[in-house]
């Protein structure tokens, strides 16, 4: 399996981190995970056609993580020449199949015609396939938040989307091959509904985590020694992601 990192920070602008949005190619085929604003445009400049991305996937429904499936599909349903053909699969958190309804509400030109989409809500479960396992778990970031954990070609992946400290996550992260966790916040400015690193380490730890990856940082991140601060209580390797950022798991 392979990381992609389409989008390192968070909903606030920032010169070098895009919104959240993870690729992970699993025998090749892409998985799409949450597609916050530009998106569409990284998954171009990663060298990923968007049309060959069949599985998304959404830890929840805030719009810096949501929004650019308006413009995933507004590409695959008007553009000529562009249109897909095979079905998409959406899999998201309790709510997700009202959320998309009133999408198509109130732009109804995104219904597509020439395939079908798929959406399943999941909480606590898994879905299997011949060739992998997900699983999802909540999070604590919202009421009905979740992470999801692959497990495919000998190797686990987890990644949390927005999330606290809580035991249903380091149940997730257990053994994970790479962990890639939200880091909001320095540790000096914690805020409620996110992780800090000294918390993200304390996961990968408690988790036994063979890698640490710290991702969608608020600007304000830049100014403190994240790393260091992650490296005090964890004792793997941690990562810093950056936007196009490519990690074998």
């Amino acid at each position: 399996m392979e990381l992609i990192v389409l989008g390192s920070g968070c909903g606030v602008p920032s010169p070098t981190r895009g919104s959240p949005g993870l690729v992970l190619k699993v025998g090749g085929e892409p998985f799409l995970f949450d597609s916050g604003s530009g998106t569409l445009e990284r998954l171009l400049r990663a060298g990923i056609d968007y049309r060959q991305v069949d599985y998304i996937f959404y830890t929840h429904r805030h719009t810096d993580h949501t929004v650019d499936l308006a413009s995933f599909l507004l590409a695959t349903v008007t553009t000529p020449g562009f249109q897909r053909e095979r079905d998409l699969f959406i899999v998201g958190p309790k709510g997700f199949q009202r959320f998309f309804e009133k999408l198509l509400s109130l732009y109804p030109w995104l219904k597509p015609r020439s395939y079908r989409i798929n959406i399943r809500e999941v909480w606590q479960g898994r879905l299997r396939s011949s060739r992998y396992i997900v699983e999802a778990r909540p999070t604590g970031h919202t009421t009905d938040s979740i992470g999801y954990r692959v497990e495919a070609e000998g190797k686990v992946f987890v990644y949390s989307g927005d999330a606290v400290y809580c035991p249903s996550l380091v149940q997730l992260a257990r053994k994970a091959d790479l962990l890639v966790l939200e880091c909001s916040f320095p540790n000096e400015l914690e805020a409620e509904g996110h992780l800090t690193p000294s918390l993200a380490g304390k996961i990968a730890a408690e988790a036994g985590a063979k890698r640490l990856v710290l991702t969608h940082f608020y600007p304000v991140c830049d100014q403190y020694g994240i790393e260091g601060q992650c490296r005090a209580v964890y004792n793997g390797e941690v990562i810093i992601a950056q936007d196009l950022m490519r990690l074998e798991v």
